[in-house]
């Protein structure tokens, strides 16, 4: 399998991808080491996970280079990619034993009740490639917390710093038979599906996703699916700093080229303001350096995947051929690499791709509304049910337009945000199940309940 540098298309490694064999070894594996892994006691598990985001840091550099050489993100958000990665193993390390520890929740005497947190045994993570370190940590970090062991599908473009991270692992001290690699495409995911492990959870797309449920779905095991975004974010019209609005939110919808599932995606704006936070927006996007991802100061670097670049270019030829306007972007530069320019559209509407298709890459629409009501019809028409956010001078007016939203997040003047404490979660056709805060530590658990009849206190 070649790795090709989405910078300069060059072939930069040659892996060799696993097989339906050799897969099917590495769980056998993986089934022998997750006993004896379990019984290690947790506060001896939470070191090693600790030690773990230690060799991370030390190492940040180089992870950096590595990640930003296979998906082409700047070399600074590379770094905030692994800087944001320990943070959250901080957070799921320092709760891990209050989540995960025995519940009581009766202890009278003559009766006592309490929960067991058992692990799931062998867990299959087939990850994604767009924040390898991100939403990696969010899966495999409390499975192995919670005594389960792990067989870890990095994207095939990202597989290099899956490789990384197993390297991290082992020295840390999580044993061979813990934690095991799977190195491929499609074909190797299909070969994972095939196999009887005790829980699914998977990052990617909705289709993807949709066909692995289907596939997992005789086993009666769990399948989380954290999935795809269209995510809509709505600027009312009592908003006082709106360069600084313009600039955050032109932060949300770009960053890491726009390649995120929380990205924002589409943007609603009052008409009372609107023409001042487009000239904002636009001026704060126009400013963007796009170059190499290893040069100082650039923020927009390529794509990670050539069909990617295709797929947005079509985007904005649909929305242009109905009606919308291109104010800065649209087109891809003459020279190697997957880039595209940071594109802005107005007199965007929803027959348009763009506003209804999740786009995962550098173009946004923005839409001028009329008031609350019509912000909330248009956020909500949308398979998507990610993220939503709304910039607004009152709280209780961005809670009571949030509360309309079918999605796992509401965002009230941020966006584009991830909190270890909190669940992350999806709805429609974003997915199902959460990961972190405690219920991303219990979802690789399966709960037992003890009754005990003569109990002392």
């Amino acid at each position: 399998m070649k790795v090709i540098n989405p910078a300069t298309e060059e072939v930069i490694a040659d892996l060799h991808e696993d097989s339906a064999s050799t897969v099917h070894q590495k769980l056998t594996a993986l089934q022998h080491g997750q006993k004896k892994w379990h019984a290690v006691p947790l506060n001896e598990r939470v070191a090693v996970i600790q030690k773990f985001a230690a060799i991370l840091k030390e190492n940040i550099d180089a992870l950096s280079k590595v990640l930003t050489s296979e998906v082409g993100k700047p070399l600074q958000q590379s770094a905030n990619e692994v800087n944001g990665a320990c943070a959250r193993i901080s957070w799921l390390t320092n709760n891990a034993e209050k989540y995960l520890a025995d519940e009581w929740m009766t202890r009278e005497d003559g009766l006592g009740e309490k929960i067991v947190y058992e692990p799931l045994g062998v867990v299959c993570n087939i990850s994604a490639w767009n924040y390898p370190y991100l939403v990696g940590v969010n899966v495999f970090v409390p499975a192995l917390l919670a005594g389960n062991s792990v067989l870890y599908k990095p994207s095939e473009h990202s597989s290099l710093t899956g490789l990384e991270i197993e390297k991290a692992l082992k020295k840390a001290g999580v044993p061979d038979d813990v934690f095991q690699v799977a190195i491929g495409g499609g074909e190797v995911g299909k070969a994972l599906l095939e196999l009887p492990f005790d829980g699914y959870f998977f990052t990617g797309s909705y289709k993807t996703g949709q066909y692995i449920y289907e596939k997992v779905a005789p086993k009666m095991v769990p399948c989380q699916l954290e999935l795809g975004g269209k995510d809509p974010l709505y600027v009312a019209d009592d908003v006082v700093d709106i360069k600084g609005i313009a600039a955050g939110t032109a932060d949300g919808a770009f960053y890491n080229n726009g390649q995120s599932c929380c990205s924002v995606e589409r943007i609603y704006v009052h008409e009372k303001v609107y023409d001042a936070y487009v000239h904002e927006f636009v001026k704060e996007v126009k400013g963007y350096k796009m170059a190499r991802p290893d040069e100082e100061g650039v923020y927009i670097g390529p794509l990670t995947r050539k069909p990617q670049l295709e797929f947005v270019a079509a985007q904005v030829k649909d929305a242009v051929a109905k009606g919308a306007k291109i104010l800065t972007g649209g087109k891809a530069p003459e020279h190697r690499g997957y880039y595209y320019e940071p594109t802005v559209l107005v007199d965007v509407n929803h027959e348009m791709s763009v506003m209804k298709e999740e786009s995962f890459g550098p173009v946004i629409g923005i839409m001028k509304v009329k008031d609350d009501a019509e912000a909330i019809k248009l956020m909500q028409d949308c398979d998507y049910g990610l993220t939503a956010a709304v910039y607004t001078a009152s709280q209780e007016r961005a809670e009571k337009i949030l509360s309309k939203i079918n999605s796992g997040t509401g965002y009230w003047n941020c966006c584009d945000r991830v909190s270890a404490p909190l669940p992350w979660s999806g709805r429609k056709h974003s997915g199902f199940g959460a990961t972190l805060s405690h219920v991303g530590l219990r979802a690789f658990t399966h709960p037992k309940a003890y009754h005990l009849r003569g109990f002392k206190p």
